[in-house]
């Protein structure tokens, strides 16, 4: 008992610094399949992994009108928000390490909060231009939230009304039953609908694409984070990896959970052969939700000015999760 308990914490630890690798690893990838799209060459895939040897290596520059304790804490609270989120999704395709009753809306609280840091970070650094960037930084995230949250109630109500004695709101129960299996064809395609309002989001999330605003390099010079540097740079830079793993983890824990070794164990394979089917299907839909809704959107659309965006996401955007709901509604009286 007590060596199960001491290998939590050496497990948690290997399950983060795996994340960190990941996500620096599909940083790179994504910019060099965007290169490629744009006939470009591209850096290499490794190049996240030297920005971030880099910047460690650079000095730290808190500017002089910055209020200096908040400044340097926002970095922090991103990253370490952003790792804490790991431990309750079911990241590899295998069971949180940490779970119970509720823990999706805790992991929607938690995805705020990287979010919140940027912001804080780019008010606490007495920039122009940073204050600009942060203010779009929290339109931009009260606008993604509510599709994002349609979403959720749209699955966690389907599952809950077909299993009532389960915790809907708990990760193990959509790992168990996938909503994919839950629905006809009807609510098929509306949970193919949720799949793309959850994508729409993570560009916003990591400041990507059409929806990067708040860093608009030739409007605002790097917008929030432009008075960034060194140590504090680096932790925002681990920050995205981690919210991207984080991100896509959560669309595949949602929406996608089907595993191989659930599927074939009984007739083709069980044990540690099985895990390993099932992490490396999990990579693929990975790979599949990054190719398509991160590298794909930014290259094939343009920037949308802040007040685009806004409408989009509540006009667009909500009324794709919103009628998702509706077929997969529907669907339950078919």
């Amino acid at each position: 008992m007590l060596s199960e308990i001491m290998m939590i914490p050496m497990i948690a630890a290997l399950m983060l610094l795996l994340a960190i690798i990941v996500g620096l690893f599909f940083l790179g990838l994504d910019r060099k399949i965007a290169a490629r799209f744009q006939s470009r060459i591209g850096p290499p895939i490794v190049q996240p992994f030297r920005d971030l040897v880099k910047l460690l290596a650079k000095e730290t520059i808190v500017p002089d009108n910055a209020i200096g304790w908040l400044f340097n804490l926002a970095p922090v609270i991103a990253l370490a928000s952003a790792l804490l989120l790991i431990l309750y999704l079911p990241f590899l395709g295998v069971a949180p390490i940490l779970s119970g009753y509720g823990d999706l809306i805790l992991v929607l609280y938690l995805l705020m909060l990287p979010a919140l840091a940027i912001a804080i970070g780019g008010f606490a650094s007495g920039n122009n231009y940073a204050t600009v960037g942060a203010q779009r930084k929290l339109i931009m995230m009260l606008s993604y939230e509510f599709p994002l949250a349609v979403l959720v109630m749209a699955v966690v109500w389907k599952t809950s009304s077909m299993f009532p004695d389960l915790q809907g709101f708990t990760f193990s129960t959509f790992m168990q039953h996938p909503v994919l299996t839950l629905v006809g064809p009807v609510g098929g395609f509306g949970v193919v609908l949720l799949i793309v309002t959850i994508l729409i989001a993570l560009c916003a999330e990591l400041i990507k694409g059409p929806f990067d605003n708040p860093e608009a390099d030739t409007e605002l010079a790097g917008g929030v984070l432009v008075d960034y540097s060194g140590r504090n740079l680096a932790l925002f830079l681990l920050s995205d990896a981690v919210k991207l793993c984080a991100f896509i983890t959560l669309v595949i824990g949602l929406l996608l959970p089907c595993s191989l070794g659930d599927m074939f164990s009984s007739f083709m394979y069980t044990g540690w052969l099985a895990i390993a089917a099932n992490v490396v299907f999990f990579f693929v839909k990975f790979t599949v939700i990054a190719i398509l809704g991160l590298t794909f959107v930014r290259v094939a659309f343009a920037r949308l000015k802040i007040n685009q965006a806004t409408k989009f996401f509540w006009l667009v955007s909500a009324g794709i999760s919103l009628l998702g709901l509706l077929l997969i509604s529907l669907d339950s009286m078919m």
